[in-house]
């Protein structure tokens, strides 16, 4: 598979041929590859990743919740068919901020065929290259140097109340490139590996570009955060002694790039939207695939490791996958199952390379999920800004008359309810495990702050409960001291609709 590193210079009045494009951050998708070619139109039609779940089981249904991977396409695999959907022609990575705007024509789609492989600050970043406009924010350089104030919070990034909230405002909101690279310059992976730093330091400055920073949650903030609890699980004892420098690389570039390009709306939005990227990934996994490709298409743009051996760089590009692809919510049984019954068998042996491999994807699944395991100031703001992300996509659900998805409704769920129930079903039951695979000090003050913090969100629905009823019950005494008040020979027939009804 070929992959284009450096655009090359063409004459501003000749048109860009369609192959420069289509390589520009992006893999090219080849029938003929079995790892990273597009699938195969005849077996499209076997739809895979259906999951059945025990109606009984309240935390199987709550994943699912999350994410449905039940919900079929109503069509087959025709990646050239213009969808009849409207909201197809809408770019769904600029949703939030297109609101009020109308649906693109339908003649643009020969274009976009072209674009759509690419993310959209990609996309963005290789239109200026071309059309020779500079950028408005300049590229990081090697040796821009931390503020005070960042350095002095890195000498602390093993402690689980690090605040990356104000890591990211000390870093000018470069807390995921700078994270980054100070974990792997620590763990002495530059000089281990000889990574080329400029290729370094350009892939992360790419993979930040890359996160939408209007998502509410599912941004660069976010993957900094999951990487620097990464880093904190691999320094548990169990997994220090253990890891080799391959898996600490592996892990910490699976946490930096886990959400890579999310749109900001979940699986089930894209299925029945009819979106590319369900019909391109069979419906199965469709975020978590396109994350990983993704993040293979910089690491083969940026030639980071290059210089390997090209079965070396295959086999990471693969494992990278394995863990990304770990964090699918709706596979979450499964994984905890099978982390149950080692546990319950004792038979985890890290000293195995394929059972090494299973305990980063565990710390990678409760990494991504760990805010309710934060100190309340900090779950606080996450669980806010979750939900908020989810409220988003059932106002723009609502605006283009499809079914909103659970949980997205804003006028029927609210922060607390949301979080109390991800907690119950979902938090609780990993974390719980985790702690039996590694009992130590900080798995102890996860489950305390997860306790703690379920307990915080009861009380301030109780709070809101009462406010309600008490706004309620003050209306209704304002309506009969109204009625009261009304004239003797003014019947009830005669009091304004309006009245009745405040």
């Amino acid at each position: 598979m070929e992959v284009c590193y450096q655009l090359p210079v063409l004459p501003l009045d000749r048109p860009v041929p369609k192959h420069v494009l289509s390589r520009r951050g992006a893999i090219s998708f080849s029938s003929s590859s079995s790892l990273f070619g597009a699938p195969d139109p005849r077996q499209l039609s076997q739809r895979r990743g259906a999951i059945s779940y025990d109606s009984s089981d309240q935390t199987a249904l709550y994943i699912r919740m999350l994410g449905d991977v039940r919900v079929r396409s109503q069509v087959g695999f025709e990646p050239e068919r213009r969808s009849s959907h409207p909201y197809l022609c809408i770019d769904f990575r600029t949703l939030h901020t297109r609101l009020g705007c109308g649906f693109s024509s339908a003649s643009s789609e020969p274009e976009r065929r072209i674009q759509r492989l690419l993310s959209f600050q990609r996309y963005l970043h290789s239109s200026r290259l071309l059309r020779g406009i500079p950028q408005q924010i300049p590229l990081h350089i090697l040796d821009e140097d931390y503020t005070g104030q960042a350095r002095c919070m890195l000498e602390k990034v093993g402690h689980w109340n690090f605040d990356i909230f104000l890591f990211d405002k000390f870093t000018n909101g470069n807390s995921l490139i700078n994270l980054t690279f100070h974990l792997l310059n620590q763990y002495g992976m530059v000089e281990l590996f000889q990574l080329d730093m400029v290729k370094l330091w350009r892939f992360l400055v790419m993979v930040q570009e890359d996160y939408h920073s209007d998502n509410p949650y599912h941004n660069a903030v976010h993957a900094a955060d999951v990487t620097q609890a990464m880093y904190c699980y691999m320094q548990e004892p169990m997994l220090a002694k253990s890891l080799t420098s391959f898996d600490i690389l592996l892990g910490l570039l699976a946490a930096a790039t886990h959400d890579l390009d999310h749109p900001g709306v979940n699986q089930p939005f894209l299925i029945k939207t009819d979106h590319y990227l369900a019909t391109l990934y069979r419906n199965t996994s469709v975020l978590e695939n396109h994350h990983w490709k993704s993040a293979v298409g910089l690491l083969r743009e940026t030639g980071l490791f290059s210089h390997w051996p090209a079965e070396d760089s295959l086999n990471m590009e693969r494992e990278l996958g394995s863990l990304i692809l770990a964090t699918d919510i709706s596979r979450q049984n499964d994984y905890l199952s099978r982390f149950r019954q080692h546990l319950d068998q004792e038979s985890l042996c890290l000293s195995n390379g394929s059972h090494r491999h299973f305990i980063l994807q565990m710390a990678l699944k409760c990494a991504d999920i760990c805010n309710p395991c934060r100190p309340w100031e900090l779950s606080k703001q996450w669980s806010e800004k979750v939900t908020e992300e989810f409220f988003q996509q059932g106002d723009v659900e609502k605006k283009h008359k499809l079914e909103v998805s659970p949980l997205c409704d804003r006028e029927i769920n609210s922060v607390g309810n949301i979080q109390i129930g991800f907690m119950t079903y979902v938090a609780e039951p990993l974390f719980a495990e985790w702690a039996r695979f590694s009992d130590t000090r900080l798995s102890q003050t996860m489950l305390g702050h997860m306790r703690l913090n379920k307990a915080s969100w009861g009380s301030l629905q109780q709070e809101q409960t009462l406010t309600s009823e008490e706004a309620e019950t003050s209306n209704a005494s304002t309506s009969r001291e109204g009625a009261a008040a009304a004239p003797r020979g003014t019947s009830s027939k005669e009091i304004p609709q309006g009245s009745r009804e405040s």
